[in-house]
């Protein structure tokens, strides 16, 4: 269940805290094969079963932008703010792709909060989030996310 923050000021208060994890999903080579037609990314290694299975990761794997889309999903599973009309993307800080995330592989994220700005119309919210495969010994994403919050 999701962590509800009442409003900015108490999300600002957790700067520097983990907020916690979502749920895992499973990436299914289906997922992998739509997000190559949204956007035209149809390298063998994503989406070639048979070639990717002599390729260097032994099968195919998840595009590294798709497992970076799928923040939007995982986001709301780990917290939610209160006070606010509205959130959208504002950008990111960095982005390390740092190992695959093989097809059928069960990926989750945690996000911990790095700053909180006041702006004139709510605040921007920059996050660590950090998205990990099941058993894995190294996160396969870790990235610094930027939200524009709308104050109600």
């Amino acid at each position: 269940m999701a962590r509800h923050i009442e409003n900015i000021a108490a999300l600002k208060a957790l700067t520097g805290e983990h907020l916690g994890y979502s749920n895992y999903m499973t990436i299914t080579q289906e997922r992998v094969n739509q997000f190559a037609e949204a956007t035209g990314d149809h390298q063998w290694i994503h989406v070639d079963v048979e070639k990717a299975k002599a390729g260097p990761f032994g099968g195919p794997i998840a595009h590294g932008y798709l497992t970076l889309s799928l923040g939007p999903v995982f986001l709301p599973e780990i917290f939610s703010v209160g006070g606010i009309a509205m959130g959208v993307n504002y950008g990111a800080n960095k982005v390390r792709f740092i190992q695959p995330v093989p097809v059928g592989a069960q990926l989750r994220a945690g996000a911990s909060v790095m700053s909180v700005e006041d702006t004139a119309t709510g605040a921007r919210v920059t996050l660590e989030v950090t998205f990990e495969c099941e058993g894995a010994k190294k996160p396969s994403c870790i990235a610094e996310v930027i939200f524009q919050y709308f104050s109600a």
